[in-house]
């Protein structure tokens, strides 16, 4: 079984993320959920995000690397949209990195330095999701698609961002059942 570390998004760590990870658990694997918002949750994307702004965005990605101090080398780094940030450095950056699970979110893997061709990465997306398709962020999987010995990119009908989470309005139950489905069979492959 998998090692997991799981970083929510811009909401914070919300019930819907909780449940992902523990469906991760019930699986069998052990998974940590580090909270990058300080015990805050916010309640529209835009408070989430301002909050982050305020904070500072490379502030939130190394509460993120922090979080994987003291844990095994060999983990699995899962982010949902803004904690794709500390899921990406973490996978690209440090020894041992097991795989990356980039959910909703994508940044140019020059950003940390290029993609390390034999780490395992699936990346999911809804593919008329303004944040996800509108910004770039599919371009950014795409290329580590191209470069990435093991990378898969699935797009879901749809322009929901945030679907996967079961505790926001924007969840999309049937693109999410697949998302997990999916996850689930990647950490089952590379363990």
């Amino acid at each position: 079984m998998a090692e997991v570390l799981v970083f929510h998004h811009g909401h914070g760590l919300t019930a819907g993320v909780r449940e992902f990870a523990e469906r991760l658990r019930r699986a069998g694997h052990t998974v940590h959920v580090p909270d990058l918002y300080e015990g805050q949750v916010f309640g529209t994307l835009e408070e989430g995000i301002g909050y982050a702004e305020r904070a500072g965005f490379d502030t939130i990605t190394a509460r993120g690397v922090a979080a994987a101090e003291g844990l095994p080398a060999k983990l699995v780094h899962i982010g949902f949209s803004l904690g794709v940030l500390p899921a990406q450095k973490l996978a690209q950056t440090r020894p041992g990195a097991q795989g990356a699970l980039l959910i909703e979110a994508c940044v140019p893997a020059s950003e940390f330095g290029g993609w390390p061709r034999e780490l395992p990465v699936q990346i999911h997306g809804m593919d008329a999701d303004p944040f996800f398709s509108g910004e770039g962020d599919v371009d950014a999987a795409r290329a580590i698609v191209g470069t990435a010995t093991d990378a898969e990119l699935f797009l879901y009908p749809g322009d929901r961002h945030l679907f996967t989470d079961s505790s926001l309005a924007s969840y999309d139950e049937q693109a999410a059942a697949q998302v997990s489905h999916r996850v689930l069979g990647f950490l089952d492959r590379i363990t």
